[in-house]
């Protein structure tokens, strides 16, 4: 059954004529989220060298990587399928049990509140890869190697120590505000990134049966899946606006790139997803690697999803560049 939307538009609400939010917000405490920015960038890429030199001296166990595994699919399908395809783009409907848990390990990948971060992306797409994206490669960028390299940095994650104001959520996120649920989840983001950091170290000690087993649990399905899952969602923003191949006629520079999309749950067919953002399925091709698709199509057998958005194969040919596979 098809919920078609192959519209090319973001999914955040219409403004009300007349009435209209402002595009931004001062943040209320600029110098403390730069300053939290960069311990959330620098503290896992510290762990990273740590584990690294664990793991040389013979330190690295089965249950470490098991642990590992978990916490990335779980917070990775919470970014991927939670935060970006049933909260920014609608492309499914669930149950308020889902939703909430969804939101709660969507905020476990500690990428940003959920109401924030869905204002961020809603306005990327509405201004992808021009002036007013708060994360485009290209928009406003110098020419050369120089200003190449600096835009797919800014895109990466220079663009968090930037600004000095966000994506207005009464613009761009009224939807959630008007959920109770997302609200309290999103007002609270820094319970659920301890929470998400407990919950590897309570794995590690279950699996060993010992308190240092709980401590490497930590390392590698705290800080190191977050490093790992930082990296993957940010090559989303730079390298898939820069590197891949373009399968269908957008109005920016949005990529698809192939190798990405494994760990990236399939949000790497990025080009697909800016040619039609509502639908559930981004790899849309038969050999298109999209484990957030399955997860969804699993939920709806089981009738636990629905409204899932699909795009008809018609209005897919309408859009795909002549030549492209």
């Amino acid at each position: 059954m098809y919920v078609s939307d192959d519209r090319g538009e973001d999914a955040s609400p219409p403004a009300a004529v007349g009435d209209r939010p402002a595009e931004m917000v001062a943040i209320e405490h600029e110098a403390a989220e730069r300053v939290a920015n960069a311990l959330v960038i620098a503290l896992p890429l510290a762990a990273v060298v740590l584990a690294a030199w664990l793991a040389w001296g013979g330190s690295l166990h089965w249950q470490d990587l098991l642990v590992l595994l978990i916490t990335y699919v779980f917070t990775g399908m919470g970014i991927t399928v939670g935060f970006h395809r049933l909260f920014t783009h609608r492309s499914f409907e669930t149950t308020r049990t889902l939703r909430i848990a969804f939101a709660l390990l969507g905020s476990m990948a500690v990428e940003g509140p959920l109401i924030e971060w869905v204002s961020t992306h809603r306005k990327h797409h509405r201004f992808s890869d021009l002036p007013g994206d708060p994360h485009s490669p290209h928009a406003e960028r110098s020419a050369g190697l120089r200003g190449a390299l600096g835009g797919l940095v800014h895109a990466h994650f220079g663009w968090m120590f930037r600004g000095q104001d966000i994506a207005n959520p009464r613009r761009y996120a009224k939807d959630l505000l008007a959920d109770g649920d997302l609200r309290f989840i999103s007002r609270t983001f820094p319970l659920w990134v301890l929470v998400g950091l407990a919950l590897p170290f309570g794995l590690g000690v279950a699996l060993t049966g010992s308190l240092v087993g709980g401590l490497t649990g930590l390392l590698w399905g705290g800080a190191v899946r977050i490093f790992l899952l930082h990296h993957a969602t940010f090559s989303i923003n730079s390298l898939c606006h820069f590197f891949g191949r373009r399968s269908f006629a957008t109005g920016d520079q949005s990529r698809n790139l192939a190798w990405l999309a494994p760990i990236t749950f399939g949000e790497a067919w990025h080009n697909n997803h800016h040619a039609f953002p509502t639908s559930a399925r981004h790899g849309l091709g038969r050999r298109q690697v999209d484990p957030g698709a399955w997860l969804i199509g699993g939920l709806e057998r089981l009738r636990l999803a629905w409204a899932v958005v699909r795009v008809r194969p018609e209005h897919q040919r309408a859009k795909r560049v002549a030549g492209a596979a």
